[in-house]
């Protein structure tokens, strides 16, 4: 039996069934695994027998991945689960920042009481008249999973839809329309935009990459969209736009207390991905993230390791190495296996930054002496094998 622990409530129904072989625990020391939501792990110290963390969700600036690598825990995150959720808020947006539909109904509400209110209503409806987004130009910053559904929705809106992402992965381009027209420069981007909306994730090269610069050189008059992450958009640089009246209108799902004082601002208390739906597809690819590495050693979405698979476990034994990236690691390894006389039926390695996974299928269980070996290699940061025998 595999126990797991969950830490918030990562569905509001809470997880139910993991499935066989698998059960809840709130003991930290009982688990393998925890699955995470919004906490912070930033102060917290795990003990050895957790091999894995999953966040569910898709950011994961509440983990300290770096360290958690070196101590041989594999961090998870869940890109593209909550991405429909996330699209059908950026359209409901779309309207919102081009129609005063807010503002026409803070007037029904404060004249709730005025008999009159319906023939009122006539005239007053001419102070929120908007604008119709189809024929306007939109610029996505980020064709991901997010970005490119987006941009999908924005084309069957009717807009003219400019996208940037110089890293687009292969699976994100084959679903992006034929419509959306690939920008190569983020500021000839912005020339194009009436409408500016961000997708990416926060790095050291996003932070801020909405500036100054970016808005200025967006027509006057733009509305700008920031449902990524909170410092993806410069906050100084928008809110100097917004009263100097260039920029029109900023939407930010990030409600930070610069933005919660940004004239012509409408702030969301972080709800892009706040669907059921949404929760419980977090939920179920997180908790298969975590089965598959716990039951094969194979890695899908990790943010601390490279992604790494050797399919499900078929020979006597799986070897699982995390380790640092450096030199000859391969070469230890694989001269303590001969050395016990280990057949490698199968093989796999790669990195990721610092960062290294070995996977290696064997015809029979390793001693623990050759184990004792392996783990002694400098820079070995965990060993783990898997078998018959494995909890």
């Amino acid at each position: 039996m595999r126990y797991i622990k969950t830490i918030d409530n990562i569905t509001k129904a809470g997880f139910t069934e993991f499935g066989e072989g698998y059960r809840i625990t709130d003991d930290v020391d009982q688990a393998e695994a925890i699955i995470i939501r919004s906490s912070s792990m930033h102060d917290m110290h795990l003990p050895k027998n957790i091999r894995a963390v999953a966040r569910a969700g898709a950011g994961f600036n509440n983990i300290p991945t770096d360290r958690f690598a070196q101590e041989g825990i594999v961090v998870f995150n869940t890109p593209g689960a909550n991405s429909n959720a996330v699209k059908e808020l950026m359209v409901s947006l779309f309207v919102l920042a081009s129609r005063d539909v807010l503002g026409g109904i803070a007037w029904c509400r404060a004249h709730e009481d005025d008999p009159d209110a319906y023939k009122n209503a006539e005239k007053a409806k001419k102070a929120f008249v908007g604008q119709e987004i189809k024929g306007r130009t939109v610029g996505v910053v980020g064709l991901g999973n997010v970005g490119s559904k987006v941009a999908n929705a924005l084309v069957d809106l009717g807009m003219t839809v400019y996208g940037y992402d110089p890293y687009i992965a292969v699976k994100d381009a084959w679903q992006l329309s034929r419509d959306v027209r690939r920008v190569s420069d983020l500021d000839e981007l912005c020339r194009e935009s009436e409408y500016l909306t961000v997708h990416v994730p926060f790095k050291e090269d996003t932070e801020g990459m909405i500036g100054e610069a970016q808005l200025a050189e967006m027509p006057e008059g733009g509305v700008v969209f920031n449902y990524s992450r909170e410092r993806i958009v410069n906050e100084d640089a928008i809110d100097a736009a917004l009263r100097s009246g260039h920029i029109r209108r900023y939407l930010t799902d990030f409600a930070t207390p610069k933005a919660l004082k940004m004239p012509n601002t409408i702030v969301t208390p972080h709800t892009g991905a706040g669907t059921g739906e949404a929760e419980v597809n977090c939920a179920n690819m997180a908790l298969a993230q975590v089965k598959d590495y716990l039951e094969n050693g194979n890695i899908t979405n990790s943010v601390n390791y490279p992604a790494i698979s050797l399919g499900a476990r078929r020979d006597p034994q799986r070897l699982v190495a995390l380790h640092a990236n450096v030199p000859n690691m391969i070469g230890q390894i694989t001269a303590t296996l001969a050395g016990e006389g280990l057949n490698i039926q199968r093989m796999a390695n790669d990195a990721a930054g610092a960062n290294a996974v070995t996977l290696v299928d064997l015809d029979r269980p390793v001693s623990a002496d050759a184990y004792n070996k392996i783990m002694g290699i400098e820079g070995m940061w965990r060993v783990r094998t898997i078998d018959d025998t494995s909890k």
